[in-house]
This record gives structure tokens, C-alpha cells and sequence, in this order.
């Protein structure tokens, strides 16, 4: 089996943000609580007419390949796994992001897992690569979710913290001295008893787009029963993220003992930090939390491990621990060694 490298990664955000205390005033929410509990000091918005979801890939795509060095041409696969908001609905953003990038080569799909999508994409595309199916592969995401947040609906609060932005990274077999990384194994759990607690409600075949689900601002995100989810969902994340933790890291030959750094999805700091606690791992040594940034949906793990890169925070050598998960919900976790 052949080893699979991370060789190089790139990051794009839109220059709109919108602060903590707008987002207090625009929801009524008291600006302690947001600032504070979400860990929102601000986030990156699109303006309407641009920053669309391939745009951003595209950017941090151009920014990943210069990163690894890798022409894209000489690329075999383009992965989108970003948010199922995009461009258009019924259709390939992958496809368009290559064609735009020039992966002439390449073959395009998708993975969609929502927030937990880039260790599984990781995945999915390092078993290619292991096996000789591919030899490069450009993963992009990209997400602008924030279109969808109503913030007079207090039922979605807890996904007032999406932001903008997109993430890019390359993954070689056999990279030699050109990684960044070195990718090793990965893990994942569901609990579809969450599948229809986060929705749009309008849109899809079981009801579909008109004049009147438009007049009742029916295409936003809601969460129809949110105090029933939190009561189910509170006794067993912090438990699936550990387990995924746990079967990524021993998978890799590791245990928690060896993690050194985690690029973990954005969520209320103090739940960022009791992750970190059970892990044995200092929340301001060993990761960085996103409060300048908000969730930018599967783009976080990249966009936290370069914030600890420039925060010196990664030596070479350092295990390093990608953790997301998604509503659905999916947890998932991925393992790299950080050689710089």
C-alpha cells in the first residue's frame, strides 16, 4: 500500500464579515452570549453577486495546488466536499471547479456529509490513492451557508456562527520530502436518529419550490423541534467524538497520549473546550479556536491547522488530529503526521 501525503493546502474568505455584537442585535440575543458561550467575535459573509461556493474553491484551490507545486493538470481526481448550498441545485460544482482550474485530466465527484465531510473525504480519497486508482487529488469545500440563517428564528441559534469561506488540499501517494503531511487512517460514526432534526424546509420533492414557500420564507434553515434535539444530542457528541477520536488515532498506531495538535469544528467554547479536556489537550496550545472565523462548514479543520502553523503552534513531527462532525449526525476524524 502506498503512503499518502498531504502536500499542499490553500484557504479563501470573502471580505465581508459581520460581527458578534451586529449578529446580538439582529437576533436579539444578549452580545454575551454570542461573543462569549458561541465564540463568535465575527464571521465572513458573500456579498450576493459574488464569492459563489466555486468561486471560493477555486480560489483556495489555485492556492493549494502553488502550495504542493502540483500543475492541474497533472491532477486525477477533484473532490468537492463542501456545502450542498451551492450554485445551483441538481449539480456538479466539482465539475465546474476543475473545468476552471484546469484539471483536464481529472475526474470529478462529490462527498456530501455536511459538516463532517473533509476527514471522510480524506478518506475516500486516500483509499484511492493507496491503492494506485489515482495518484493526485485536489479536495475542495467551500460554503456560504450563512444565505440560509434567519436570525429572528431563535430555533436555529445554534447555527448562527456560519461563516463563509472555502478550503483546499492535495493528497499524493507517495509524496516523498513534498509532504506536509503524511495522512494515516480515519473513522466515522452516525446517529441517523438526527436525520430530519435540521432542514430547509421547502425546496426538495416533498415540498417543492413556489411563490407561496417563498412568501412564507420557507428556504431558510430551521430546526422544528430544537429542544428535543439538544436533549438527545447532548448525552451522546461528546461520547462519538471520542470514539471517533479514539478509532482514527488507534487505526494510526496511536493513542491520545500522542496527539500534539486538533483541528477541531467550530462550536460553544466551552464544549470546544471540554473536547480538548478529554483528549488531555490544552485548548490554547494544542488547537486554535475559529471565534474570527465562525464554522465555515467542512473547510474548519484546514482553516484551524493553518492558524496554529502561524501561531507556531506545529513542529515537525507533531500528530495532528482532524475532528468534525455534521448534523445528520455524523462524527469523523482523521490523523496526519505534520512534517512543516
Amino acid at each position: 500500500m502506498r503512503t499518502v501525503g498531504l502536500t499542499g493546502y490553500g484557504r479563501y474568505f470573502p471580505d465581508e464579515t459581520i460581527t458578534g455584537p451586529e449578529i446580538a442585535e439582529r437576533s436579539g440575543i444578549p452580545e454575551e452570549v454570542v461573543v462569549e458561550k458561541m465564540g463568535l467575535q465575527e464571521k465572513r459573509v458573500c456579498p450576493p453577486d459574488e464569492d459563489h461556493v466555486t468561486d471560493m474553491c477555486v480560489a483556495a484551490g489555485e492556492a493549494a495546488l502553488e502550495d504542493a507545486k502540483v500543475d492541474p493538470a497533472e491532477l486525477d481526481l477533484v473532490c468537492y466536499h463542501g456545502s450542498e448550498y451551492k450554485d445551483y441545485v441538481v449539480w456538479s460544482a466539482a465539475a465546474d471547479i476543475g473545468e476552471r482550474l484546469g484539471a483536464e485530466n481529472a475526474y470529478a465527484t462529490e462527498s456530501h456529509t455536511l459538516c463532517a465531510s473533509a476527514p471522510v473525504a480524506m478518506r475516500q480519497a486516500a483509499a484511492q490513492l493507496r491503492v494506485g486508482d489515482v495518484d493526485r487529488a485536489l479536495l475542495v469545500a467551500a460554503s456560504r451557508e450563512e444565505d440560509l440563517i434567519d436570525y429572528e428564528n431563535q430555533r436555529s441559534s445554534f447555527m448562527f456562527n456560519f461563516g463563509s469561506g472555502a478550503s483546499a488540499m492535495v493528497l499524493e501517494a507517495t509524496p516523498g520530502d513534498r509532504a506536509r503531511a503524511i495522512v494515516h487512517e480515519h473513522a466515522a460514526v452516525t446517529d441517523g436518529s438526527f436525520a430530519r432534526d435540521v432542514i430547509v424546509h421547502a425546496g426538495g420533492s416533498l415540498e417543492p419550490p413556489s411563490r407561496e414557500t417563498v412568501a412564507e420564507d420557507r428556504h431558510t434553515l430551521d430546526v422544528p423541534d430544537h429542544e428535543g434535539m439538544k436533549e438527545r444530542l447532548a448525552p451522546v457528541s461528546l461520547p462519538n467524538y471520542l470514539e471517533v477520536a479514539d478509532a482514527a488515532l488507534e487505526r494510526s498506531g496511536f493513542d491520545r497520549s500522542d496527539l500534539d495538535f486538533v483541528a477541531l469544528t467550530h462550536m460553544k467554547r466551552s464544549f470546544h473546550e471540554t473536547v480538548f479536556d478529554e483528549l488531555g489537550l490544552d485548548p490554547e496550545t494544542d488547537g486554535h479556536y475559529l471565534s474570527e472565523y465562525g464554522h465555515v462548514q467542512s473547510a474548519d479543520p484546514i482553516i484551524a491547522l493553518e492558524e496554529g502553523r502561524r501561531a507556531g503552534l506545529l513542529e515537525s513531527g507533531d500528530v495532528v488530529g482532524f475532528l468534525a462532525a455534521g448534523t445528520g449526525y455524523t462524527w469523523s476524524a482523521s490523523v496526519l503526521t505534520w512534517r512543516g
